[in-house]
């Protein structure tokens, strides 16, 4: 089994369909796929989330979310407002743990940026990794001030002992400005970890089958072989 945490640097760069393009690309390597959301937020009970559009994209169908909250929040924040019970870490590890033994590879997508509140006592996606054991990938966005973002992400992560697997550019413009063009450069020089996917802007509309085809092409080929090997 494999296990690889989907991150960013904030909140809105795309990890929602990296995370659906990882999974297609792993599913049609011949692999079975799980995806985890440890928390929802923003979404009603009933209302389609984003397991259910990283379903729709890749065909996976093996989803799992931990919990749920109304208001676009910080799922902690969320929670505490809601009168909710908030998520444990406990709970979301045993989560992943169950997907994970029954799957080939389980991707776990968190709640905006690595050290967002996730749930009880205040435990982050990067307390997830650690428990788990994981690597992270970390989705960014393509512009002005992301590396600074994808710096302090990277510093983040190793003074915590998790491995950086890499950064994904989470929504690469048709016409790249200056910044995101050197960007493309200067972020592994900045960050000391590879530059390892882009994922085009706008490629989450109704053609899946486009969609699938493509996704395999966003991300370096030797990094994909990387994650399915894991044990």
């Amino acid at each position: 089994m494999s296990i690889l945490v989907v991150s960013g640097t904030s909140t809105d760069v795309g990890k929602t369909v990296v995370t659906a393009a990882l999974a297609a690309t792993l599913r049609a390597a011949g692999r079975s796929v799980a995806v985890c959301k440890p928390a929802q937020t923003g979404e009603v009970p009933g209302a389609p989330g984003d397991l259910a559009e990283i379903a729709r994209l890749s065909g996976v169908t093996a989803t799992l979310e931990v919990a749920r909250y109304p208001e676009p929040l910080a799922p902690d924040t969320a929670a505490r407002r809601a009168g909710l019970p908030m998520v444990t870490r406990e709970e979301v590890v045993s989560a992943v743990r169950e997907l994970a033994a029954r799957h080939d590879v389980t991707l776990v997508e968190g709640a905006g940026g690595l050290l967002v509140r996730l749930g009880a006592g205040g435990f982050t996606v990067r307390d997830v990794a650690v428990e788990l054991d994981a690597p992270v990938v970390v989705v960014a966005a393509p512009g002005l001030g992301t590396l600074n973002h994808c710096a302090l992400t990277a510093e983040a992560l190793a003074s915590a002992g998790v491995k950086c697997s890499g950064f994904v550019v989470g929504s690469w413009p048709a016409q790249p400005d200056l910044a995101a063009l050197c960007n493309l450069d200067d972020l592994p020089d900045v960050t000391g970890v590879p530059l390892v996917g882009r994922v085009p802007e706008g490629v989450a509309g109704p053609d899946v089958s486009r969609f699938v085809a493509a996704a395999p092409t966003w991300f370096d080929r030797d990094w994909l072989e990387s994650i399915q090997l894991r044990r």
